[in-house]
């Protein structure tokens, strides 16, 4: 007897939908698995018997084979055990195959035959969505990760009796989970505000441009200046995260595994602060059977690199490709995978090996060793910063006044008002921000007249900018004008803009004299 089970099928970060099909024959007893299956899938086979067996279900003598369609895909993971083990009984006869028409399932079975949680859940569910398949049946710990999908009736269940109980008309065995989305997008307040941070205006201007314009930032300066304090403060002042922009990020962190029981959707920006003795495939995702790395993530978030120069050369380079495309691409013999990366660096640097240069009081680096250690970051690396900042040493004025400032609550108003001011003008576009105007569309977004432009070229030809640095400072511009809420870039803009590219050459320029 022939069934056919519905599932779901992870690539990179893509879904699609898979029949597992079971024919049970009345021949020489066996037990066939095909369809382009990994190991860990081809094991199944074991896990699947032995659950029966122990919920008290004996397969009787038969040859059994299946199918895991199309099978010109590869399967990966362990999702497959359920609707094996109920494609199974529905060829036996215990189930009816009416009863598991239009039902997608996903889950892996243990041999005492408890549902367990597994990988992909939400990418699987909205691609089941799109294709008509309104029930989903998935273990109890993917259950809100599901149920975070409108529309769709989706169940969990804890153990496979408590499934075929359900599929053979005990309806009230499995209660449909919901999710109060509104809830989940209440604003949270943040533990961390910028009040903290005695001092250091520069920096958090620099950081409400960046967080106002979705732009990489570096910050240097000596240890103790408050570096990591102004990185560790930024996700306080980035607008929410829309719903489109949290089901992918979202579907990135299902996909890790990194979804638990109570989590449906992330609903805040990521933040994530490698230690600098992580690796490239730690970073950029990978692996024998890839997935998404430190940098995917990031994705609509804060990716902290904290002393930057201390990463791996291999690891800073990685990111060449995701900070300009705003993506990573990983091949494989089985595949290319394409995963999201569009997050906002933020690194944090000290100016020499012992972190207190100019100061030759206490900085004895000479400046060989100055310029190995500044050489750690590449020249298209920084080309790829938008925005470069000193922290300086806090005196011992600003310490005993205790002055604090800017706090969070202003410095996200303005970041805000200026949001408000991008969504007007990209929208209908694929644009979100002014960090993400290509080359090709800046003299639509960034339009410049003839005094600011004549500037420009001055400033072009003075510091021997490339194509690409020169955009930056022109998108920088762009998001300063935004927050004095002002349609037209003037050169008081474009000035600002130019000083966040010119620190650094400052700094080289002190340690070559």
């Amino acid at each position: 007897m022939f069934a056919s089970i519905i599932s779901g099928s992870i690539h990179g970060i893509e879904s699609c939908l898979t029949r597992v099909e079971v024919d049970i024959a009345r021949t020489m007893p066996g037990f066939d698995m095909v369809g382009m299956l990994s190991p860990e899938v081809r094991e199944a086979r074991e896990r699947v018997k032995v659950a029966l067996r122990n919920q008290g279900l004996q397969i009787p003598p038969v040859h059994i084979t299946v199918n895991i369609a199309p099978a010109n895909v590869r399967k990966e993971g362990t999702a497959y055990d359920l609707p094996i083990a109920v494609g199974i009984l529905v060829g036996l006869g215990v189930i009816p195959q009416q009863n598991v028409e239009n039902i997608c399932m996903i889950g892996e079975l243990g041999l005492n035959g408890e549902i367990k949680a597994v990988r992909g859940v939400l990418p699987i569910v909205r691609t089941a969505k799109a294709n008509g398949i309104r029930t989903c049946i998935l273990p109890k710990e993917n259950a809100m990760e599901g149920a975070a999908i409108e529309r769709v009736n989706v169940y969990g269940a804890e153990s496979f009796d408590q499934i075929c109980a359900f599929l053979t008309g005990g309806a009230n065995s499995m209660v449909a989970q919901k999710v109060n989305l509104q809830t989940l997008f209440e604003e949270k307040t943040s533990q961390e505000d910028f009040t903290d941070i005695i001092g250091q205006e520069d920096c958090k201007r620099a950081a409400v441009i960046a967080g106002a314009g979705f732009h990489h930032l570096m910050l240097s300066g000596p240890p103790g200046s408050g570096k990591t304090m102004i990185a560790r403060r930024i996700p306080s002042i980035l607008p929410p995260l829309s719903m489109e922009e949290s089901l992918e990020v979202s579907t990135i962190y299902s996909v890790c595994g990194l979804l638990d029981e109570k989590q449906s959707l992330i609903t805040r920006r990521p933040f994530l602060n490698p230690h600098h003795t992580t690796t490239v495939t730690t970073l950029a995702g990978g692996g024998t059977y890839p997935r998404p790395g430190i940098l995917s993530r990031s994705h609509r978030g804060v990716l902290f690199l904290d002393e930057i120069p201390e990463f791996s050369r291999e690891c800073i380079e990685v990111m060449r490709q995701p900070l300009e495309d705003r993506q990573i691409h990983i091949a494989r013999n089985h595949g290319t995978y394409i995963y999201p990366a569009d997050f906002m660096l933020v690194a944090a640097a000290n100016p020499c090996p012992c972190g207190y240069f100019p100061d030759r009081t206490r900085c004895h680096c000479s400046s060989s060793e100055i310029r190995r250690y500044m050489a750690k970051i590449s020249g298209p690396i920084r080309d790829r910063i938008d925005l470069n900042v000193t922290a300086h040493k806090i005196e011992i004025g600003e310490l005993n006044q205790n002055t604090r400032g800017s706090n969070s609550k202003t410095m996200r108003e303005q970041v805000m008002r200026a949001r408000q001011m991008q969504d007007k003008r990209f929208a209908g576009t694929r644009l979100a921000f002014n960090a993400q105007i290509g080359p090709g569309d800046i003299p639509k977004y960034c339009t410049l007249e003839q005094q600011e432009m004549k500037f420009m070229e001055q400033v072009y030809s003075a510091l021997n900018l490339s194509a690409r640095a020169y955009h930056k400072i022109l998108k920088v511009a762009r998001t300063i004008a935004d927050l004095a809420e002002s349609e037209k870039i003037t050169i008081e803009h474009l000035g600002e803009a130019v000083c966040y590219r010119t620190q650094e050459e400052e700094l080289w320029n002190m340690q070559k004299d």
